[in-house]
């Protein structure tokens, strides 16, 4: 497969994917992702709601991120900004029509699910290299910069995300799910872009 073709794909495949795990993080009710958590929160402090702040949070890191770095934004970043909260939403819908989350084991085992699926679904489109969501590219940028190991900025920047949406009253969105994606969800996107989509995305037919 020509490799411009397999990046494509890859980069579908993960925003889509990403959409479905934040539906997933939904049904387990046990702590959305730190992003979320944030956009949350400042939709609260200013009475709005998260569909309409969604967009305005990704726009303003967007022209950030331009100024900075523009090689971060591409069809992955235009892709990620229509589908995920699309995506989201109707996974959530399935979910709820295929079981329900009413006891905690269900739940932990969702969050689970939920985690691993977000995590290499990150890793795709991010090794793909066709643009990634302007939040995500915060923290590559500050890896390139020599700011740290990207795992660790990842987990600078969400943890930041998850103080603010706390202090802004998002506690509907902050639980265990939320402070295991802070620390976990850079190590473990890194781990699948060295051993799972980098590796994708080398192999030759």
């Amino acid at each position: 497969m020509d490799k411009k073709w397999k990046r494509i794909i890859m980069t579908v495949i993960g925003i889509v994917f990403t959409g479905v795990a934040v539906g997933i993080l939904k049904k387990a009710a046990l702590g959305t992702d730190p992003f979320t958590a944030f956009v949350t929160g400042c939709a609260n402090a200013v009475h709005s709601t998260y569909g309409v702040m969604y967009p305005i949070v990704i726009g303003i890191l967007l022209v950030a991120v331009f100024f900075i770095d523009k090689h971060y934004i591409g069809i992955g970043t235009i892709l990620n900004l229509f589908i995920i909260g699309i995506v989201a939403d109707y996974s959530l819908r399935l979910l709820d029509f295929l079981y329900e989350a009413d006891t905690l084991l269900i739940r932990g085992i969702t969050l689970i699910v939920a985690i691993f699926v977000l995590c290499f679904a990150s890793s795709l489109y991010i090794a793909a290299d066709l643009g990634v969501s302007s939040y995500d590219a915060v923290a590559l940028i500050m890896a390139d910069k020599k700011v740290a190991q990207y795992r660790f900025c990842r987990i600078i920047t969400d943890v930041i995300c998850v103080i603010i949406g706390y202090l802004l009253h998002a506690t509907d969105c902050v639980g265990i799910g939320t402070i295991i994606t802070a620390f976990g969800m850079g190590p473990i996107v890194q781990f699948f872009i060295k051993h799972a989509a980098g590796k994708i995305l080398s192999e030759r037919r």
